[in-house]
């Protein structure tokens, strides 16, 4: 079933990427922009597409060599972007649309690059389209950023499907967004912040935690984790936890007892 998904898929991203000779794929390490990197090199050829990840300090260590990763297992080249989204206000403010004002730089700067491009594509699923909390989304469509995954109709749970039927490293990938997001909408982002999350998060990743997020409330960390592993970490492992997280420069560490919860300060915001 996946084999004939793959098929169906590598030929519908063809079609869509008919007469261009050059693809550019905004890349994260991701298993959506993984996907998309894959299906593009089946159906142009490897050296026609060029992986771009963005740099800066809201990509986290861990996501920067992960995504190396899947580029040189697919035999595509990765170019680093350097951007400057804390340079602008407007990211900084973290408000509701913070993510628009990041991939608009990162858009920009790959526009402003001479990299022999015909086109732009990025990750977006067939489910990323129904959700009000992606203002991302809205920076691709003002760049002329193609969405192929989207238009080819395959939702996360086909991405996961075909990741899988092909191997990928990224195939069982937790979603990561941007270290960013784990900052309440108003509060200034800043790099100070960011690592801070970043040290906490790698850390528990050292103690075989998989999927969760270190939410920043000043002193306080507020760990969201699936449910499964809320025993865990309150339990056995509760004063690595601690240690963990404290040594990262948080005073305190707090354990949701709702869970992990994508997105939720966007919707909260919108409320």
């Amino acid at each position: 079933m996946n084999s004939d998904l793959v098929d169906r898929a590598t030929a519908d991203v063809s079609r869509q990427l008919e007469g261009v000779q050059r693809l550019g794929v905004a890349f994260s390490g991701g298993v959506d922009s993984s996907v998309l990197l894959a299906l593009a090199a089946r159906a142009l050829g490897p050296s026609r597409v060029l992986a771009l990840l963005g740099v800066s300090p809201s990509l986290a260590a861990d996501e920067r060599a992960g995504a190396y990763e899947v580029a040189h297992h697919l035999g595509v080249r990765l170019t680093e972007v350097e951007t400057h989204e804390g340079d602008r206000p407007e990211y900084r403010a973290n408000g509701p649309d913070r993510c628009f004002w990041c991939k608009d730089e990162l858009f920009t700067r790959i526009e402003a690059a001479d990299h022999g491009l015909d086109a732009v594509a990025y990750g977006e699923n067939a489910d990323d389209i129904r959700r009000t909390d992606r203002p991302g989304s809205r920076a691709a469509a003002a760049h002329r950023v193609l969405t192929p995954l989207a238009t080819a109709g395959l939702t996360k749970a086909d991405v996961r499907g075909i990741a899988r039927a092909l191997g990928l490293p990224s195939a069982d990938k937790p979603a990561a967004p941007c270290l960013a997001s784990r900052i309440p909408h108003f509060i200034p982002v800043d790099a100070v912040k960011l690592s801070q999350v970043e040290r906490a998060e790698a850390a528990l990743r050292r103690l075989g935690f998989g999927d969760f997020r270190v939410r920043h409330h000043g002193e306080i960390a507020r760990l969201e984790l699936p449910i499964a592993d809320l025993e865990r970490a309150a339990g056995e492992l509760r004063e690595a936890v601690h240690t963990a997280v404290t040594e990262a420069g948080f005073r305190f560490v707090a354990v949701d007892l709702a869970g992990i919860q994508s997105g939720a300060f966007t919707r909260a915001a919108r409320r």
